[in-house]
């Protein structure tokens, strides 16, 4: 598997670990940016938040269809790091690896994201995918996005 690639993104947040960590297991926020894009409606939210719970989102884009977003949660430790298999089964029954690490900065906190099995030839886009993630979660969050 060496030919996977492994990718990288940041971002900080004015908000707590514990805030930022939450958001990714309550269906409520998670609907809100997680494999949620401009001109989709997202349909399903189930998450499982337990280490080896599972999480579905399915959005219906209108250009695709519905699609479907699975994973199982790997690690569960509040507020600094969640973990979880992912696969978007329309496009490859593959499975990556998301891990997601949080760390107090002042008042609010740093959001490291690390996604590994990534195929060579979609490295830019899964990038640019995470980091518009991150940036629609800084705004279900309430914050001033850039």
């Amino acid at each position: 598997m060496s030919d996977l690639a492994t990718v990288h993104v940041s971002k900080r947040f004015e908000a707590t670990p514990e805030r930022v960590f939450d958001a990714w297991l309550d269906p409520a926020l998670a609907g809100q940016f997680l494999f949620a894009t401009p001109t989709g409606t997202m349909i399903t939210v189930e998450i499982d938040p337990k280490v080896g719970g599972r999480f579905t989102f399915i959005e219906h884009r209108p250009e695709q269809g519905d699609i479907e977003h699975i994973g199982e949660y790997l690690a569960i430790e509040r507020p600094r790091r969640l973990s979880f298999t992912f696969a978007v089964p329309e496009f490859s029954d593959a499975y990556t690896t998301v891990t997601v690490e949080i760390a107090p900065i002042g008042a609010g906190c740093g959001l490291t994201l690390t996604h590994e099995g990534v195929l060579p030839d979609y490295e830019r886009q899964t990038a640019q995918g995470w980091t518009t993630i991150l940036g629609a979660l800084a705004k279900a969050l309430g914050e001033a996005t850039d």
